[in-house]
């Protein structure tokens, strides 16, 4: 039971990996948009993109704590103990992005859209880069049982290269997503701007991943074996594989699959990861059978995750297909004027019928565009 539950929690992360790093991808390409002026149009796509899930995203994190804790209490003591501070900088920035994200669209003056905008595209930089150090200091086994906090367990040479990946790795999915939406809005100038960028951070995250490899060598030899030998390495092929598809399909036209694709990279080098410390927690330290809690709590937790794939994860998946197909887009005020109260009442004297198609259905065309026309914000910065 508990290596089931392990996998379970590496899945966990993998999906954390996939679905929140998209939404901190975007908020990379926030930061780097530029001016006012130059970045309105891709903060516009920025922020019709994450609206609909950028809250949903979370649930992966709370799922893997919870497992966490209740199955592998003593990985959990040993990781918040040994690694307090890039966890509680992360959690911090976690709060503030939301924050800057929800806060930055209502508020009227200027000087408040560039101060939320500025804590939520530096936030989406900063988190990823703490959890990925933390990361990086489990696959290098600093993080063993009885560690006091020290920065020397999460300040290293692994640690940062996993922070720096995490950063890459969110902002290739960021773009590589954002490319897509930009074609369902109708934008295509931004579809260009963002695969461009998806592009640039694909080789960047590759030449990272080639100098990862070559430090954990040295810094992290149980995890270096493991990536370069078995499972490991299959799934490192893997997420190559899924690279150049992505690279050949975002270079194509239509660009179809390369989200699919996409998440292929970041699943598979996570799960390459995990598969690289088997059997073990942290790499020489903790094994899977020696952090596990008691097998009550086990089957408890089993039961638990059983109920989330069969509950939470279609209903998840179900909300991400509404996203992809453009069925969440937010109420324009336009939208609100034509459909304000009284919209079932046949007009009375002084009040005009809004204008309708055949059939006496509301145009779509000239009612809801798709360009940035609809709903797009005024300068932020």
């Amino acid at each position: 039971m508990a290596a089931v539950i392990a996998v379970a929690m590496l899945l966990a992360v993998a999906a954390y990996a996939c679905a929140g790093g998209t939404d901190y991808g975007a908020g990379f390409w926030d930061l780097t948009a530029g001016g006012a002026e130059r970045g309105k149009r891709p903060r516009w796509l920025i922020d019709h993109a994450m609206a609909p899930v950028w809250e949903v995203n979370n649930v992966w994190l709370v799922f893997l704590f919870v497992i966490m804790w209740t199955g592998f209490p003593i990985l959990f003591q040993t990781v918040f103990s040994a690694m307090w501070l890039p966890l509680a900088l992360a959690a911090i920035g976690l709060v503030l992005r939301g924050a800057g994200f929800a806060l930055r669209k209502p508020v009227h003056r200027i000087a408040g859209r560039r101060l939320y905008g500025a804590v939520f595209a530096l936030s989406s930089l900063l988190t990823p880069f703490f959890l990925g150090a933390a990361v990086g200091g489990i696959a290098s086994g600093r993080a063993v049982p009885g560690t006091e906090a020290s920065a020397h367990a999460w300040a290293n040479p692994t640690s940062i290269l996993f922070g720096l990946i995490a950063i890459v790795s969110t902002a290739f999915l960021g773009a590589v997503f954002l490319a897509a939406d930009a074609a369902r809005f109708g934008a295509p100038d931004l579809v260009g701007y963002f695969r461009r960028r998806a592009l640039g951070s694909l080789v960047a995250l590759a030449v990272l991943a080639a100098i990862m490899l070559t430090v954990t060598r040295s810094d992290a030899p149980h995890v270096w074996h493991g990536l370069t030998h078995g499972v490991g390495l299959g799934l490192v092929i893997l997420a190559g594989v899924c690279s150049l598809a992505t690279g050949w399909l975002l270079l194509r036209r239509s660009g179809a699959w390369s989200r699919l694709t996409a998440v292929g990279v970041v699943a598979a080098a996570v799960i390459a990861w995990g598969a690289a410390q088997r059997p073990y927690l942290i790499p020489t330290s903790l094994t899977v059978a020696e952090g596990a809690g008691a097998p009550s709590s086990l089957r408890w937790v089993g039961l638990v995750t059983l109920v989330a794939v069969v509950l939470v994860c279609p209903a998840v998946a179900f909300l991400y297909w509404l996203d992809t197909h453009g069925e969440l887009e937010p109420l324009s005020g336009a939208d609100l004027q034509r459909n304000g109260p009284g919209r079932d009442d046949p007009p009375g004297p002084g009040r005009a019928e809004p204008s309708r198609g055949q059939g006496g259905a509301t145009d779509p065309v000239r009612d809801k565009p798709s360009g940035p026309g609809r709903g797009e914000p005024t300068e932020r910065n």
